[in-house]
């Protein structure tokens, strides 16, 4: 019997200095406790990839999507859960105070703004995550190149 994956939508935020926003689980998480992560989550039923992506910024940040600037890519992995999953992710833009995130009580302990030249910061994952957080912020700055932002 084959099992569809989870779908997920997750966006990379960046600023007007070009940084991207990252937000540390909370190691009481069953999947990716205590790591480093994108804003995102899995799509509820009858919900489309959009909605999921809003739905979850807002939830995890308290900020709104302003723009979506384009589409990093799919990723499809397995958490420690054994499900599969396949994870849209996207370069996007919020409104609200930057320097104010409201993080979802008890799923995010702790956030931080990094440049292209902070995403070492990310291979503390690599053992955990196999290095998909930082794969995915990687295509997130050079889609920002791309796009020439």
């Amino acid at each position: 019997m084959s099992v569809e994956p989870l779908r997920c939508a997750a966006g990379v935020i960046v600023d007007d200095d070009g940084r991207v926003f990252i937000q540390r689980r909370s190691p009481t998480r069953k999947l990716f406790p205590d790591t480093w992560d994108v804003v995102g989550g899995h799509l509820e039923p009858g919900e489309t990839i959009d909605e999921a992506l809003r739905r979850e910024v807002e939830e995890e940040t308290g900020w709104r999507v302003s723009i979506v600037l384009g589409t990093i890519g799919e990723h499809r992995y397995f958490g420690e859960d054994g499900l599969e999953r396949l994870e849209t992710d996207f370069l996007i833009r919020v409104d609200g105070d930057l320097s104010r995130p409201r993080l979802e009580a008890g799923k995010h302990t702790s956030y931080k703004w990094i440049s292209r030249d902070e995403l070492d910061v990310l291979d503390e994952n690599k053992d955990i995550d196999g290095g998909l957080v930082r794969q995915i912020i990687e295509g997130g700055f050079a889609l920002l190149r791309q796009i020439g932002l």
